[in-house]
């Protein structure tokens, strides 16, 4: 996700929409943002649901409608901006460029992401995986399963996923952080430190190398067979991202609604087949990645809005997914949900999630071993979780105890 709230020369709203027409935008801070969106997206959604944001220094977008039509018009709101900050760290990907190239990139993907491809390549994997985590874990009957177990688990299916030659876990997740790190201080307006370029660095020479090894089959080597040597190092970059930031959240947000709500969690539990209704609803209640980031490129009415080429959109899939046009009673977490699928955590149109059934195997994966393995799972009351984030969401640990009576 690429917003930049502390842009130093934002793009002010147009003379004929005017700041003064969106006074809730003009009140709203990135601080309430971060902290409990809901309350505040909500009276967005509801009486400004296209809305100037000073601090954000462009307009957001709450209401569900109106997020479908950015995210499908990739013509008139586009990523490919030199404002995209992930770009400007790991260069041209699927995620920054829009038409033909945006096309081309992604295709070369496509395949080991299908349904039946990430069946057959992964669950065995992520079983393992689940089990080995879980069963160091297990003896100590409290722990932190944020950094001990989705965090790490995330981590190990990219690391598998891109099968980069001699290159182990722990190092792509130094890679990551570095990038991320880099990504984060352009987002805020600051200048970027020399760390994640020098990782990007590093990870495009792993690329490299595992592309022309020319060993067994794998998602780079077949991906370098349709795309430059040059351009395949940038998606990886960009799969790194999304398989480690927002499946970590996806698997740390569901545990803590279910574990939130045991009258849910008692249903899931008496019912094995509610498990993916209720990832799809905690994805409606509090997405991963809350926001994503659109140009437009000409003048355009959106809504209430009259926005002008070149100025900054954000849709809110946060404010989308609690929409009560699509989602009555949109607040409260319902395991049983008939439209909760219709949730936008992947985003929607040309770039929603390459990865989702990746992410949705793995969640999915995660949570029954965890249910199954640790019967008496539950919050612990002493060391409360909350989700936390303006653009990436989740709490900064989950505490949680299984030993001793329930």
């Amino acid at each position: 996700m690429d917003t930049n709230p502390n842009d130093p020369n934002p793009v002010a709203p147009s003379a004929t929409s005017g700041a003064d027409s969106f006074p809730l935008g003009a009140a709203t801070t990135l601080a309430e943002l971060a902290g409990d969106p809901h309350p505040r997206l909500a009276l967005l959604r509801a009486q400004e649901p296209v809305s100037w944001l000073p601090e954000l220094g462009g307009w957001l977008v709450t209401r569900r409608d109106l997020a479908l039509r950015v995210m499908r018009d990739a013509a008139t709101f586009t990523v490919d901006d030199p404002r995209f900050s992930t770009a400007q760290v790991v260069g041209p990907s699927m995620l920054s460029l829009d038409g033909d190239q945006h096309t081309r990139h992604r295709q070369a993907f496509v395949a080991p992401f299908r349904p039946r491809a990430v069946r057959e390549g992964f669950a065995s994997f992520i079983e393992r995986e689940s089990d080995r985590l879980l069963a160091a874990l297990e003896p100590a009957g409290a722990g932190e399963l944020r950094g001990a177990f989705a965090g790490p688990l995330a981590v190990a299916v990219v690391a598998e996923a891109l099968g980069l030659e001699g290159v182990d876990a722990a190092t792509v997740l130094s890679w990551y952080d570095a990038i991320v790190r880099s990504v984060s201080d352009i987002t805020a307006g600051h200048a970027a430190g020399p760390a994640g370029a020098e990782a990007y660095a590093r990870l495009r020479a792993a690329v490299e190398a595992t592309v022309a090894d020319g060993g067994a089959a794998s998602l780079l080597r077949a991906a370098a067979g349709q795309l430059e040597p040059a351009e395949v190092a940038p998606n990886a970059a960009v799969l790194m991202f999304g398989g480690i930031e927002t499946t970590e959240a996806m698997i740390t947000n569901a545990l803590l609604q279910l574990l939130r709500h045991p009258d849910q969690l008692a249903l899931v539990r008496g019912d094995a087949d509610l498990l993916d209704n209720a990832i799809e609803e905690s994805l409606r209640l509090e997405p991963g990645a809350t926001l994503v980031d659109r140009y437009a490129t000409r003048d355009t009415v959106l809504g209430p809005a009259t926005i002008r080429r070149g100025e900054a959109v954000s849709v809110s899939l946060a404010g989308a997914n609690r929409d009560p046009a699509a989602f009555p009673d949109p607040d409260r977490f319902d395991v049983r949900r008939e439209n909760a699928r219709l949730q936008l955590a992947f985003a929607h149109g040309p770039h929603h999630c390459i990865a989702a059934h990746l992410a949705r195997l793995e969640t999915r994966i995660a949570l029954q071993h965890l249910l199954e393995r640790l019967p008496a799972l539950r919050l612990d009351p002493d060391l409360p979780a909350t989700p936390y984030g303006l653009v990436f969401r989740k709490p900064s640990s989950l505490h949680v105890l299984w030993g001793g009576p329930a």
